[in-house]
């Protein structure tokens, strides 16, 4: 990944995705059921939950993951200050590594926020 186009790292991500699903339907239906289930606000909100999963990204070094979280996170009304705070934690739970991810997991968040005026 490089630059800032995190919208363009979910655009390349969406026709892979969709030639995946063709072949094993019944595994993005039972990830898509779960992904609803786990995102639905309960004693977590939504926001809350995305930014966790957001934090999971960072640790893991996945830009689509970013990506996806960020934007979710933006849409579900999490500030640039509390992704920022839930990368924190990344970088302190991940260390080194994470400060590498988070600042990737900034710049996305900040990139679909701006976007949207928030």
């Amino acid at each position: 990944m490089n630059g800032n186009d995190y919208h363009g790292v979910l655009a390349d991500l969406n026709p892979q995705h969709r030639a995946l699903r063709q072949q094993i339907p019944g595994v993005y239906q039972g990830f898509g059921e779960m992904s609803k289930a786990t995102f639905e606000s309960g004693a977590l909100d939504r926001k809350f939950k995305e930014l966790v999963a957001l934090a999971i990204g960072v640790v893991q070094g996945c830009d689509g993951c970013l990506a996806s979280h960020a934007q979710a996170a933006v849409k579900a009304g999490a500030t640039k200050a509390e992704a920022a705070e839930a990368i924190g934690v990344s970088i302190l739970m991940h260390g080194g590594p994470a400060t590498i991810f988070g600042a990737r997991a900034y710049t996305a968040f900040c990139e679909f926020a701006d976007a949207t005026g928030e």
